[in-house]
Parts: structure tokens; C-alpha cells; sequence
């Protein structure tokens, strides 16, 4: 069998996969409503995100109809399926397979395109990332307006900027980024695609970005502090920095396979443990007007084992939530490790796509958590 025979089979394969779980999940929803659809879909996929579209503390699937509860106190004393919204370990389980799948999906779609086998691609998708998280931003803003009567993106459109759909979302965009881009570089339009996609993808930011400062100046809910940006990329620079001086000096080969690409993973995880310290340990005192807690169950587990390990007079000087940004150094480096020379050497394309997956996973929730503060919001 040629290599174009077998790549076909493979795509063939993957699809095949793909609509037998969609099969699945949809004839088990039909058959078990009960136990798939609200037990299982609503309760870990589409209840948190009705919750936060709805700004509500909690949602309860009762007969087959989805309530709302007002009252936090109550939604600990309701029987399950309860959503709340965020994440939880199952949710993320999925979206973690359901990244896994897509990249194959990708890696596919690439090879059809004839481009992606150099890292010119990662650094062109590097403005989608920040515009991921700042684009859940736009949602966190317009969720602070509706509870004081404002809101300018109804239900259910708001469920597009929220978890796990905002993925979708920014996914879509990014994908018409592409093709546009390489369509234009083919027709001779444009001299190559990555400047072109780069390109968009700043725009689309710049356009996130000046919508939030729009908010600051047209409401009272929305306000701008500067020094949460500054705290976050200075001190995300200085700690990959450091952390990459060390690498240089004591184990070189650490990067030998990345080259600086392995500095941006760093510096994206970087962002999101430096936005988590600042933002839950030291909120007031960086001069924001209320606290903040943490929206992955990951971030508020290694906040919990720390009040539990420490007493409380070491955590009320250096806070909990600083191991979880040695975590996300400890994690950027070992991955940097593994994609050696061999790896871009053997499956380029796969390894590219990872990297960008494992970069947004980082810097995506860090620029959220980072821009959310940073407006006050």
C-alpha cells in the first residue's frame, strides 16, 4: 500500500471513529435520557455552561427541564445532576480527549493543505492563543454587566465565547484564518500564508482587546488596572528567564529539540501560574477592589493541599496558590524535553500541533485570568 493510499485509510478511520461516538452518545441520550443525556452530557458538558451564560450560582436538571438556582447555598442541598459552572475533572477529561482527537483531525487537514511541517505555523497561531482568553474575557465582562441589568450579548449567543463552546469558537475562526490564508498565498495573492495568518489573528485580538477598553470607558462595571499587566508579563518573562538561563547552563539538551519555540511554552504556562498567584493571593493588595478564586478544580486542589500543609501564618504571607506555578514550570520543561530533534524529525506536522495545543492550553486560561483582573472584572 502507497503512503497516500494508507493516509486516506487512516483519515477514513478517524472519521469513522468520530461518527460512531457521535452514534453513540446521541442513540444513548435518545434510549437512556436519564442516565446519558442528563446524567452524563448536561450534568459535566451543557449544565456548567448554561449556569455561566445564565450567571447563575447553579443548575439542576429535574424531568427532563433545566432550573436555575439563585441561592449558592442551596445548590450543595439539591440531588444530582447539579451544574455548576467551570470545569470539573470529568469535563476536562473530555475536552482533554476531545483535543487528543481534533489534533489528529488537524494534522490530516494539514497534510491536505501541504503546509505545517516547519514551526513558521506555531509562531503564526501564537495571536489566536491570546485571543482565546481574551475573547472569554468579553463574556466575563458582559456576564458583570447583566447583574446590574445591562448585557449586551443575549442567551443562548453568549454560549459561544463560554467553555467548552468557546474552543469551538476560536477553533472556527482560526480554521478560516488558515484557509484564507494559504488560499490567498496560492493564488499568488500574498508572498507566503504566515504573515497573512499572523496578521488576522492580531486583529481579531486588537479588536477583543479594544472592545474591553470600550466597555471601560461606556460603563461603571468594567474599569482598567494596569498593574496586573505589568505584574503578570514582567514576572513571567523574569521566571522563563531564569528558567531557560538554567536550562542553558546545567542541561542544554533539554531544548535541543524545540529551539526557541521551547522558551515560548515556557513563558505561556509562565503567564498562567504567574495571573493564578497574582490574582488569587494578592488581589487586594495590587489594588483590585475585590478577590478572586480559582476556575479549574487543578488550581483549587493545589491551593487546598497548600492551606492544608502550611499553616496559616506562613500562607498568609507568601498565599497558596504559588505552587501551582512551579507546577506549570515543572510541566513546560519536562514537555520541552520530550519533543526532541527525533520527533520533528519523524512527524513534524503532529509534533508542530502539539506544541500549539500544549502552548494554548496554557497561555489561553493565563491571558483570561490575566485580562479579567486587569479590567476588574
Amino acid at each position: 500500500m502507497d503512503t497516500a493510499s494508507e493516509g486516506i485509510d487512516n483519515e477514513r478511520t478517524w472519521a469513522g471513529a468520530i461518527a460512531a461516538a457521535i452514534v453513540a452518545l446521541v442513540g444513548g441520550a435518545l434510549a437512556f435520557p436519564k442516565q446519558v443525556y442528563d446524567g452524563f452530557i448536561w450534568h459535566y458538558f451543557w449544565g456548567p455552561v448554561v449556569a455561566d451564560a445564565k450567571n447563575a450560582p447553579c443548575a439542576v436538571r429535574e424531568d427532563g427541564t433545566t432550573r436555575l438556582v439563585s441561592d449558592a447555598g442551596t445548590c450543595a442541598t439539591l440531588p444530582e445532576p447539579v451544574a455548576e459552572p467551570g470545569y470539573t475533572l470529568v469535563s476536562e477529561i473530555g475536552y482533554a480527549v476531545t483535543l487528543i482527537v481534533a489534533l489528529v483531525g488537524l494534522v490530516f487537514l494539514l497534510r491536505r493543505l501541504g503546509i505545517g511541517r516547519d514551526k513558521s505555523l506555531f509562531y503564526a497561531l501564537f495571536p489566536f492563543m491570546l485571543f482565546g482568553g481574551a475573547l472569554r474575557v468579553v463574556e466575563d465582562a458582559d456576564n458583570a454587566l447583566q447583574q446590574v441589568g445591562g448585557g449586551a450579548i443575549p442567551f443562548p449567543w453568549n454560549t459561544l465565547i463560554i467553555s467548552p463552546i468557546i474552543y469551538f469558537t476560536v477553533f472556527a475562526i482560526t480554521l478560516l484564518a488558515v484557509v484564507v490564508s494559504v488560499t490567498a498565498a496560492r493564488k499568488g495573492i500574498l508572498d507566503g500564508y504566515e504573515y497573512s495568518l499572523a496578521g488576522i489573528g492580531t486583529v481579531v485580538l486588537a479588536a477583543t482587546i479594544g472592545y474591553l477598553f470600550y466597555l471601560t470607558v461606556t460603563t461603571e462595571v468594567v474599569g482598567f488596572y494596569p498593574q496586573i499587566l505589568t505584574v503578570v508579563l514582567v514576572g513571567a518573562t523574569v521566571v522563563t528567564a531564569l528558567t531557560w538561563l538554567a536550562i542553558e547552563r546545567f542541561e542544554p539538551g533539554i531544548n535541543a529539540g524545540t529551539g526557541a519555540i521551547g522558551a515560548v511554552i515556557i513563558w505561556g504556562h509562565a503567564v498562567d501560574g504567574v495571573a493564578n498567584v497574582a490574582v488569587l493571593d494578592w488581589a487586594l493588595e495590587l489594588g483590585l477592589a475585590g478577590e478572586y478564586t480559582a476556575k479549574h478544580p487543578v488550581n483549587q486542589g493545589i491551593v487546598d493541599i497548600t492551606s492544608s500543609v502550611l499553616p496559616s501564618s506562613i500562607t498568609s504571607v507568601i498565599g497558596t496558590a504559588w505552587p501551582f506555578l512551579l507546577v506549570k514550570i515543572v510541566a513546560a520543561v519536562a514537555v520541552v524535553w520530550v519533543f526532541d530533534e527525533q520527533i520533528f524529525e519523524e512527524s513534524p506536522r503532529y509534533a508542530i500541533l502539539l506544541l500549539i495545543a500544549i502552548l494554548a492550553v496554557g497561555l489561553g486560561p493565563g491571558t483570561r485570568d490575566m485580562l479579567r483582573a486587569a479590567f476588574g472584572i
